[in-house]
């Protein structure tokens, strides 16, 4: 067994101390200082393996695999001790986080919302990190180190507690965890051990000695001091502020586009007519007045109200992931407090309803833990996503603040404000002229708004376009639809136009503004649990005001009583009696046609055609390949007609479908492999980067429209909840079948003669 100096522990105690300065940038990720003990754990294990494997005289394979070893044992009660058996033993679950951790948890801590909390893995990262440094180091200072004790080899070791430093700072958030004095105390600490260790090999006695140690002692004391000055001065000088600050998180787009998902409130008639009467939320802990929010839209396309996709959310930041605890919001007067407990029931979506702006959120059903890392928060906005979907026994609890809104009095003279918010299209010139004219004079925005408001709930009316109300009320809220709304001698909607429509006339007088889904349950006195149903469902606007926060207005009118608009009935003009001649009955005629019957016996009628030998010859040899070669492919293009059809029945939107299902097959049986299981903008972005792989990207250009292009223009027409003409669907097929056919001119002679033997139905 090999001893250990005591100028290498002395070593090691440096590098220790140099990691746990380093790895403590960490902070402004975890929240806290609680993961310096999974930080502190990892620093003994590296250590300890460098020590055990010099002591034992191990090689260097050998004393790494007992530092893998160790880091499996130790980890457990320090990173995942929920998982731990009796505190500290490890079970499969957290051997398994333990590993994962170490691999995925770094890009974990890039897209999970500061403080990050879950998955519970994510502990690892410092752990191994803090592990791995001090296992190269420790070996580096016992077998290298003492060979030659000289400044560059020391400064060497410090490389590992410097990369340490950086990656606190990378992971880390724009907000800096006591930078200058974690920055001067590293350099102090690491410069003092260099120029200590310098000349450490020198031998000298007596009185020779003393002068050495005192040189040393002296040159040190300068070169801290003197560090600390100058790093003092240059960090107070040119550190830079929390937003130009660069850290990696801030360049990692989170994963969730709120595109890939339809827009809740194109499916919003389906909650007053299909779901009405059934519930689909169970809410406990909900006051009189609270109203759950499910989604905020901030972005129109002509078509329909949407979240912002991830490129657009510039003013909230979009969807990130986030743990048990949820980031706050920016611009909010919070008032009450909230904790609600939600069961799903009919309900199926990736939407969770909140309630006010939450502090935290946590799933409590069967297989919570698992899915902790699906959850998606936008403090903005206040709403929630489940990227696995919620479905029938979701269960999730909320702790929650809700948002104060003030008396009109108190914000007349505060200004809206400016937030930058998704660009609205094709806004109707009828909507922006009505917004002017119920605005009026009115000298602040909150007045103006009321005007609006006021406008819209008193000359408008309510229809569901149920049944039951007395004036049909079409679904929807595109250009055409608000059109219609304000040309009609009534105004008939319910909350998704009025809702629409007085988003769109804020931002025309230009206010920042969005339209906001949930439910408006009755909650009695006292709380309680409530059946929140499917006509419970609502919307309303909501407007920023400095300092203030969201200001909701609900424009959808009372009143459902239409005045019904008489019609007078034509006269009709009697007619003078024409007295009808009788009716000739004639008899059938008999009509007999004379057949000749030919019974002559003739041999020559009786005789069987016979082909000569040399015939039957000649029809098998080209006969027989031919119908090899040429039935499968007639079986195959029959059966391809035959699924066309079908696509061309049905619904409109189902025709719409058909047409990308039809696409879709057309590129796979030319070899292409789109995705099993995606929405269509993924299959098409997939086929399009197999379409660049394969030298074929001018394909695009060829087939009119892009697959990403001719995908979204589906989805639209799918999810859109709109009637469409049979011109559009026409139109859909048609830019189907060019983007086939452009792809198989282009894909050669050989893959189009393969592809009428193949034959895939997408399911």
């Amino acid at each position: 067994m090999n001893r250990i100096a005591r100028s290498s522990l002395v070593d090691l105690g440096v590098l220790s101390v140099l990691s746990l300065l380093a790895i403590a940038g960490y902070e402004t990720s975890f929240g806290g200082l609680d993961f310096l003990a999974a930080a502190l754990a990892g620093v003994v294990v590296g250590t300890l393996a460098a020590v055990l494997g010099t002591v034992l005289r191990l090689n260097v394979l050998v004393t790494v695999l007992l530092g893998v070893v160790l880091y499996f044992l130790v980890g457990t009660p320090f990173v995942m001790p929920g998982e731990a058996f009796l505190v500290v033993l490890p079970t499969l679950t957290s051997l398994a986080g333990l590993a994962v951790g170490a691999v995925h948890g770094w890009a974990d801590i890039l897209t999970i919302a500061a403080p990050v909390e879950a998955p519970d893995y994510v502990a690892a990262v410092p752990y191994a990190a803090a592990a791995v440094v001090s296992l190269v180091g420790g070996m580096l200072v016992l077998r290298w180190l003492p060979a030659r004790r000289t400044p560059l080899r020391a400064a060497v070791l410090v490389v590992g507690p410097v990369l340490l430093f950086l990656s606190g700072i990378l992971l880390g958030t724009d907000q800096a965890f006591l930078a200058a004095v974690r920055g001067v105390a590293f350099a102090a600490v690491a410069l003092t051990w260099i120029a200590w260790r310098r000349g450490a090999s020198v031998e000298a006695g007596g009185e020779g000695a003393v002068r050495l140690r005192r040189r040393k002692l002296t040159g040190s004391v300068i070169v801290v001091a003197g560090a600390v000055v100058i790093g003092s001065v240059a960090g107070l000088a040119v550190a830079p502020v929390a937003p130009d600050r660069f850290v990696l998180r801030d360049r990692v787009v989170p994963p969730f586009d709120p595109l890939e998902f339809p827009s809740p409130l194109a499916g919003y008639r389906e909650y007053t007519k299909e779901l009405a009467e059934s519930p689909v939320f169970v809410v406990d802990g909900l006051e009189p007045g609270d109203a759950l929010r499910l989604a905020a839209m901030d972005s129109y396309t002509g078509r329909l109200w949407n979240v912002a996709g991830p490129e657009e959310a510039a003013a909230d930041g979009g969807y990130s992931i986030v743990g048990s605890t949820l980031p706050a919001p920016e611009l909010a007067d919070l008032g009450g407090a909230r904790s609600i407990e939600v069961e799903v029931a009919a309900y199926s979506d990736v939407w969770l309803p909140t309630v006010g702006y939450g502090s935290t959120l946590e799933l409590l059903d069967r297989g919570s833990a698992e899915r902790a890392g699906d959850v998606r928060y936008n403090p903005a906005a206040g709403t929630a996503v489940l990227t696995s979907g919620a479905a029938e026994g979701t269960r999730y609890r909320l702790d929650a603040r809700v948002q104060v809104q003030p008396e009109d009095t108190e914000i007349v003279d505060v200004p809206v404000a400016r937030l930058a918010l998704p660009t609205v299209e094709n806004l109707p010139d009828v909507v922006a002229a009505k917004a002017e004219e119920f605005a009026g004079e009115a000298p602040s925005p909150i007045e103006q708004l009321r005007n609006v408001e006021r406008a819209l709930k008193t000359t408008g009316f309510l229809s569901h376009g149920l049944a039951s109300d007395a004036v049909a009320s079409r679904a929807g809220h595109g250009a055409d639809r608000l059109i219609e709304l304000f040309t009609r001698s009534r105004m008939v909607g319910d909350e998704e136009q009025y809702a629409a429509a007085m988003a769109l006339m804020a931002r025309h007088l230009g206010y920042p503004s969005r339209v906001v889904m949930g439910y408006a349950p009755e909650v009695p006195e006292g709380g309680g649990t409530v059946e929140v149903l499917g006509g419970d469902v609502t919307a309303w606007v909501e407007v920023p005001f400095e300092g203030v926060g969201w200001v909701a207005f609900h424009p959808t009118p009372d009143n459902v009583d239409v005045p019904q608009e008489q019609t007078p009935k034509p006269k009709s003009e009697p007619q003078p009696q024409v007295r009808q001649p009788p009716r000739a009955e004639q008899a059938q005629d008999e009509l007999l046609t004379t057949t000749e019957i030919d019974d002559t016996d003739d041999e020559d009628r009786d005789r069987p055609f016979q082909l000569p030998a040399w015939a039957w010859i000649v029809i098998a040899s080209i006969g027989v390949p031919a119908a090899l070669l040429l039935l499968p492919m007639l079986v195959v293009a029959i059966a391809k007609r035959r699924r066309r059809a079908i696509r061309h029945r049905g619904t409109a939107d189902r025709r719409v479908a058909g047409a990308w299902e039809e696409l879709v097959d057309r590129y796979a049986e030319l070899g292409f492999e789109p995705p099993e299981q995606s929405s269509r903008l993924q299959t098409a972005r997939s086929l399009e980067r197999q379409l660049d792989e394969q030298g074929l990207g001018d394909v695009r250009i060829a087939g009119r429209a892009p697959l990403s292009a001719i995908a979204a223009t589906v989805d639209r027409d799918v999810f859109g909840g709109e009637d469409l003409e049979s011109a559009s669907v026409d139109r859909r097929w048609t830019e189907a079948d060019a983007a086939a056919a452009a792809v198989a001119a282009a894909a050669g002679r050989m893959r189009r003669f393969v592809a009428r033997y193949r034959l895939r139905r997408r399911r």
